[in-house]
């Protein structure tokens, strides 16, 4: 074929075409790059040219052009550079000597404190006018009225229902939002250090506060950590602070005194994130005695379930005329990186702010450092305990400890920072830099210790992961059974009680051990404690659309829609998390509750072995038992079910239950069962039909279940749910072993 010449114009359009599909592939490629951080430790000693440095690295990898890839030089405070790199790239810069680590700069969004976010109860849920209307009585160490989570902007006056006081002092006012104050000490025998007001000089109550009813604040964090917007769950509600904890405890006599003072103020709800080592008798519990009198009058109180777990019928908070709340996760958590002479890093858990700069320190075991001179051996200087580390050996270093503690050893000893082995599901505050590790990691760490001449380590500020299993109950939360009555399950619900970041108190510091200097507007705690206004929060949120509602309405209605979560990270299923994860925004539709009053309690306690007498001192009428007032635990309408069995042996037992309407008027619901191996239920009637909101109707479940002995898990747990088609109205059915006495 005879080769055709091409013309001066097509010749000029091919050059055009060519150059253009040259540019687009340059530029393709050019696009694949991604904005990446190469970190490199600590600053070089000596003076040194960053820009040369990381520029000479750069071209190590990507030759001569590599100038215009460097985005920033990091040389204040660390060393390390910003560039535009493929992933290939970053692979072999990875592999540099002198590089730490690459990783993408990824971008970041705002959020909130995160823990109503997690419960699907943002800030724009819908909300009633009432809310501000509701008062809610926080029983704790009184709150720090300068805190913007109790700005009382936009407020109008208190509720006229209010009957409360504001015990206002020289440091002390109430305002709008804190409409009122109290404090308690009825021995006064009272320790220098205590503030003689409502005022909060320990942090805790003030942090419960904010998780409950605190306004929205733009911004708030623990030095940067958790950055958010801080909120309670009704922000519009009010709260009146009763000063019942001191720095030396809560006693009996100041929680009772505040009960009866809270019940005749007018409060709508109680919050009482206390409790004892572990459960006595009804009446013999000044939380059940208070909690009795709180829900004669329509008050429900809310109860943390205790700090006690993983151990079993560690619940302590088990009356069932109040809530009983466990804690359990939201999908962040801190981890805190501990960086070795040798390079190796490991990842620990705990919350530190404090920056050592990448620094590297001699690193000691604490074992190796016993204060012999005040009698103390390497048994126990090991453990980092108070005072049994020599100062001369420890000050200005790392230390390695065999338990977690709070701290006050290694830093009363001048360490710089402490390594600590222990539980990794819990982020605890230290008043130095410390990172929690695991056994096998502790083990390597130790290794390293003793091979190395001069072994050195440093600790990292905290970083926020995401907990992809959340939400799971912590270890530290209380578990049931019930130790007072078997068949209540204990605890109802759970909430969240992790890492969860709230006001505190500027009358103390992070940790409030001495050493810590850090005195901050907000900070991050855990446990029942926080979980327990969560509960509080969200009964707060149900009253104020539905304020006829009795405790028992509002409590159904939140276990009956609370989310039950998955066994595989939940072993102990019921004992761990009750009826399940709340959603308060569920819990203002629930269709039916399980109501109860004054009069089901004294038929359940007749059925507990009190007597006439004793009732009618607790109720103050006319009560008495008799065979027709004398309920059993399973009589009691209680939204869960529970049954003790004794291993082998076939067990049945039978439930009456009624429910009240409160969904659409005209409906119909159909039971849906489940029931595991081990477990029959029957439900009799298994339709029941609704013509009006407010109409009751009765049903009876059969509950056969059978453990055998040799079974490795002594629990089965099943379900009950009423299903109209729009509302599912669900309660665990759970069978459990015990011995036979």
């Amino acid at each position: 074929m005879a080769i055709q010449s091409l013309s001066p114009l097509t010749s000029f359009f091919l050059f055009i075409f060519t150059f253009c599909t040259l540019v687009t592939s340059q530029a393709a490629s050019f696009d694949d790059r991604k904005v990446y951080i190469v970190y490199m430790g600590d600053i070089p000693n000596g003076e040194f040219s960053a820009e040369k440095l990381h520029t000479n690295i750069l071209e190590q990898v990507l030759g001569s052009g590599g100038s215009s890839s460097l985005l920033h030089s990091y040389r204040r405070s660390f060393n390390g550079f910003v560039a535009k790199l493929t992933e290939d790239d970053a692979k072999k810069l990875a592999k540099i000597k002198g590089v730490v680590s690459v990783f993408p700069s990824q971008k970041k969004q705002l959020h909130t404190t995160r823990s109503w976010d997690f419960m699907g109860f943002s800030r724009h849920v819908r909300r009633t006018r009432h809310e501000s209307d509701i008062i809610i009585g926080m029983l704790d160490t009184g709150i720090w009225p300068e805190s913007e989570s109790f700005n009382d902007e936009g407020f109008g006056p208190p509720p006229k229902k209010w009957k409360g006081t504001c015990q206002e002092s020289s440091n002390f006012t109430c305002n709008n939002k804190i409409i009122g104050g109290r404090y308690y000490r009825a021995d006064k025998s009272f320790i220098p250090t205590d503030i003689r007001s409502p005022r909060d000089s320990e942090g805790h109550g003030s942090h419960t506060s904010s998780i409950a009813s605190g306004a929205l604040v733009s911004k708030a964090s623990l030095s940067g950590l958790a950055l958010g917007t801080a909120r309670g769950g009704v922000p519009s509600a009010r709260i009146a602070v009763y000063k019942i904890c001191w720095s030396d405890g809560c006693p009996d006599a100041d929680i009772l005194a505040a009960f009866d003072d809270a019940i005749a103020d007018g409060v709508d709800i109680i919050s009482l994130s206390v409790g004892g080592s572990f459960a006595v008798d009804y009446f013999n519990d000044v939380i059940a005695i208070g909690a009795f009198h709180s829900m004669k009058n329509g008050i429900l109180t809310s109860n943390s379930a205790g700090n006690s777990g993983p151990d079993l019928a560690t619940v302590t908070n088990v009356s069932p005329w109040s809530l009983s709340v466990a804690a359990s996760t939201i999908n962040r958590k801190f981890v805190t990186e501990v960086m070795l002479g040798n390079g190796e890093i490991y990842k620990g858990i705990s919350i530190n702010t404090i920056e050592l700069k990448d620094k590297m320190f001699p690193l000691i075991y604490g074992g190796a450092a016993p204060n012999i001179k005040d009698g103390y051996d390497s048994s126990e200087s090991r453990y980092c305990w108070e005072d049994s580390l020599d100062k001369a050996l420890v000050a200005g270093k790392v230390v390695l400890c065999d338990e977690v503690n709070n701290g006050e050893g290694a830093i009363s000893a001048g360490a710089i920072g402490a390594i600590m082995e222990g539980y990794l599901d819990t982020a605890y505050n230290f008043p130095l830099p410390v990172s929690c590790l695991g056994p096998d990691n502790r083990t390597e760490v130790l290794t390293y210790l003793n091979s190395t001449r001069k072994p050195t380590a440093t600790i990292f500020k905290s970083i926020q992961e995401r907990d992809e299993q959340a939400p799971y109950v912590i270890s530290f939360s209380s578990r049931g059974p019930n130790p007072i009555t078997y068949d209540i399950l204990k605890p109802d619900l759970t909430a969240p009680g992790v890492d969860i970041l709230a006001a505190w108190s500027q009358g103390t510091t992070v940790t409030g051990l001495k050493g810590d200097n850090r005195v901050v507007p907000y900070n991050i705690i855990s446990g029942t404690s926080m979980s327990c206004p969560h509960a509080t929060a969200a009964a707060a949120y149900v009253k104020s659309f539905n304020p006829t509602w009795s405790p028992a309405a509002i409590k159904s209605a939140l276990m009956t829609t609370a989310v039950p979560l998955s066994l595989e990270t939940n072993t102990d299923a019921e004992f761990a998390f009750g009826s399940g994860h709340m959603i308060p925004s569920s819990a203002l539709d629930p269709g039916l509750v399980y109501d109860a009053g004054e009069i089901d309690y004294v038929k359940f306690l007749c059925g507990q072995g009190y007597n006439t007498t004793t009732l009618r001192l607790v109720t103050g009428d006319g009560s008495r038992c008799s065979k027709a007032i004398n309920g059993t635990a399973w009589d009691l309408n209680y939204p869960s079910f529970a049954l003790s069995v004794v291993p082998g042996k076939s067990t049945i037992r039978v439930f009456h239950r009624t429910v009240t309407n409160v969904g659409s008027g005209v409906s119909a619901y159909k039971t849906m069962v489940n029931a595991p191996s081990g477990l029959e239920i029957g439900v009799e009637p298994n339709v029941l039909g609704f013509k009006a909101i407010g109409e009751m109707k009765s049903f009876v479940v059969k509950v056969k279940a059978k453990i055998d002995n040799n079974s490795t898990n002594m629990m089965a747990s099943g379900s009950l749910i009423w299903d109209d088609g729009v509302h599912q109205v669900r309660s665990p059915v759970v069978a459990f072993a015990v011995q036979e006495e």
